[in-house]
């Protein structure tokens, strides 16, 4: 009987979390559901077009006026026409009071596979950027250069473990609150997951010290171009207005997350059962982990040291041309792919370690292949967005939102400000996409109950990114695809964050709107 009982225990049914491509692919099913029920509406959109400022009315009718200040006067939108002139504003904005109902515009069933392979092409640039990622970390664990390195690290860093994960943290976060480092960061996990495992720590440190700390650095933006300048620019403000509270909210954040992490690195290390993804432990420490002595060289050769070198400052290079020129993916995919070509001939060619040059290229293309699911989760994530802007509700959804935040208490209404944006955040996954969009519209409203529109900008950073950190239809899944950890152990380790935002940030926006009054 005992044994019976025992065996009902071990095939007692188990809910588990369902994979990336599962929950995006419901996702998808659900916003085509939504272009059912929610009512179809469009605002005007203006955008600056051969000199000129265009207006694309709901019906899709087109109509030029002069590139002056007086036409956006004209049209209430307090906006100096320079940051159209000058590129500052690139992307058509949404045109106060104009918001049309439209016809319904419901997906068909065929939608939800179109949009999957629609929401790919739009997204070849970064996924052929992480393919040569792929392929570049293929060329170097084929050289036997990361378990060299790594085992000289390992005995060097013995108790000074956090350190590590202390600098990448905050030099993430620097990346994120100056430049908006996000997407870019996953070029990171490549070189860090090795390190994090031999230092005795799981998945959850890498995702927490790369993808957390540059959202962080995000939500609390200083100076990022792609969010509080956009945005400022957007509701007719200065990003300067305001940027005392974002920089003492960036210390104080960072400074919790580093505790965190700090807290549960350490708790990982003295009992690796506590961690919250060691369900995927063996998967994570066989994708990124070292190969044994008996497989691998680990002889820190002259040749393995240079091989590291041209890989790590492949980062330095991307970052540089990131923040100093303007560069997009398919200019980092190139110098990545400069650089993995340049270790290709370093690693074919040797008396006792040169590899030869197929096992070279093929090792290039196994990398290569190893992320071609992190890659399209990217694309299958876009799908959605544009299944609810095909749809025409994304702008309804806007539209509900400032007729319910309009007239209220001051101080209230920044706080609902905020969770509408927070709900906004997953319905519009981009932080540009959605200043522009959004900013329009609700800013204004900061007027009608006299507080400062900076105000609504602070509240739209920490409202989307806390969404951000949860939202299957941004970066996340793709992230967690790259580390092969399941949404609902991140879902774990994340929310108490998700609530530090929400709250902390809550405070900061009722304490300006409070001085301001």
């Amino acid at each position: 009987m005992m044994g019976e009982a025992t065996a009902g225990k071990k095939h007692r049914f188990k809910l588990k979390m369902p994979g990336a491509f599962t929950i995006l692919f419901f996702l998808t099913v659900i916003a085509v559901m939504l272009t059912w029920i929610v009512p179809a509406g469009s605002y005007s959109k203006l955008a600056y077009v051969n000199n000129h400022l265009q207006v694309t009315q709901p019906t899709g009718e087109k109509v030029s006026y002069p590139a002056t200040q007086a036409t956006l006067d004209k049209l209430h939108i307090q906006i100096d026409v320079d940051q159209f002139k000058s590129g500052a504003i690139n992307k058509p904005i949404s045109v106060p009071g104009t918001y049309k109902r439209l016809a319904q515009h419901p997906a068909s069933v065929s939608d939800i596979f179109s949009s999957m392979v629609d929401g790919t092409i739009e997204s070849v640039d970064i996924m052929i950027f992480i393919l040569v990622l792929g392929g570049l970390i293929g060329v170097v664990k084929a050289s036997g250069a990361f378990e060299s390195g790594l085992a000289a690290l390992s005995t060097k860093t013995k108790g000074k473990e956090f350190i590590l994960v202390f600098l990448v943290t905050v030099l993430l976060a620097l990346g994120g609150t100056l430049c908006g480092i996000e997407e870019e960061a996953v070029a990171f996990y490549p070189i860090l997951a090795p390190v994090f495992i031999a230092m005795g720590y799981d998945s959850i440190v890498c995702v927490g010290a790369i993808f957390l700390a540059s959202s962080l650095g995000t939500t609390f933006s200083v100076i990022n171009p792609f969010s509080v300048v956009i945005a400022s620019n957007a509701a007719g403000t200065t990003f300067t207005q305001g940027m005392a509270g974002r920089i003492f909210g960036l210390v104080i954040a960072v400074t919790c997350l580093l505790f965190y992490l700090h807290w549960y690195a350490r708790k990982v290390q003295q009992n690796p059962q506590f961690s919250y993804s060691y369900d995927d432990r063996d998967k994570f420490d066989q994708m990124w982990g070292m190969a044994t002595s008996e497989e691998k060289d680990q002889r820190f050769t002259l040749k393995k040291k240079i091989i590291l070198i041209l890989f790590a400052c492949a980062f330095p290079i991307m970052i540089w041309g990131v923040m100093a020129k303007g560069w997009a993916f398919p200019n980092m995919a190139s110098a990545f792919l400069t650089i993995a070509i340049i270790i290709i001939f370093l690693t074919c060619f040797g008396r006792q370690d040169g590899l030869g040059e197929y096992k070279t290229t093929t090792a290039f293309s196994d990398g290569a292949a190893s992320l071609v699911g992190v890659s399209l989760i990217i694309g299958l994530a876009r799908g959605i967005n544009k299944v609810l802007n095909d749809g025409y509700i994304s702008d309804t959804i806007l539209y509900a939102s400032s007729k319910m935040v309009a007239h209220m208490n001051g101080s209230f209404f920044i706080i609902v400000m905020m969770l509408v944006f927070f709900v906004l955040g997953f319905i519009v996954p981009s932080s540009s996409g959605l200043a522009v969009l959004a900013m329009p519209i609700l800013a204004p409203l900061a007027d009608t109950v006299h507080i400062p529109r900076y105000t609504v900008v602070t509240a739209y950073q920490f409202g989307q990114y806390a969404m951000l950190f949860l939202a299957p239809t941004g970066l996340v899944m793709a992230t967690l695809q790259m580390l092969d950890m399941r949404y609902s152990h991140w879902l774990r380790f994340v929310w108490p964050v998700v609530v530090f935002v929400l709250i902390f940030g809550g405070g900061l926006l009722v304490t300006e709107v409070l001085i301001a009054g």
